[in-house]
């Protein structure tokens, strides 16, 4: 009866390594050595990648290393546009800047994934083009700062700056204003 249950626990191993990778196919993230994880396990963070020349840093919410190179994901936990947002894109972009800078190796793509389906986007050298104007663009107008891009003061209250603002919005009627 030893063979019997045997048996068994391969089949039931069987089953779980197929289960194992059908949602790995599902989730649009690819198999590989996990290298970095935004938040590790016992709560650091993990080291962030770093650019010295751009003055750049970062850590992307998981780093694989496969064998076709390395891999920046970025986690997004609203549901997927139909075309991913420019500033998705462009993090993303930076995390394959850093991840070719600190490891050596210039990663051919990245993946955006939000709760509902997956980007994978190639790191072209457009792409890279692309975000170092952007990232010029952004040192040009350190001087200013920029104007608030919304009109609702809900959202103001919401924002992490608030108390800091010299542009923040009034309270919505009825409501709290104690944030001001």
């Amino acid at each position: 009866m030893w063979w019997l249950a045997f048996f068994l626990s391969l089949a039931v191993g069987g089953v779980l390594v197929v289960i194992s990778r059908r949602w790995d196919v599902e989730s649009g993230i690819p198999g590989g050595r996990v290298v970095s994880v935004d938040l590790e396990r016992d709560g650091r963070t993990a080291r962030p990648m770093v650019d010295e020349a751009l003055g750049l840093s970062g850590r992307a919410d998981l780093l694989l290393e496969t064998r076709g190179g390395w891999i920046p994901v970025e986690i997004k936990s609203g549901t997927a546009p139909a075309t991913p947002y420019l500033s998705h894109v462009l993090q993303l972009a930076a995390y394959c800047r850093l991840a070719e800078v600190t490891y050596g190796r210039r990663p051919r793509n990245g993946i955006l994934q939000y709760s509902d389906r997956g980007y994978s986007l190639p790191y072209t050298r457009g792409v890279e083009k692309h975000l170092l104007r952007k990232i010029e663009e952004i040192r040009a107008q350190a001087d200013r700062l920029p104007g608030r891009s919304h009109e609702e003061a809900a959202r103001c209250a919401a924002c992490g700056f608030a108390s800091a603002c010299d542009q923040r919005l009034a309270a919505p009627r009825g409501g709290k204003g104690g944030w001001l």
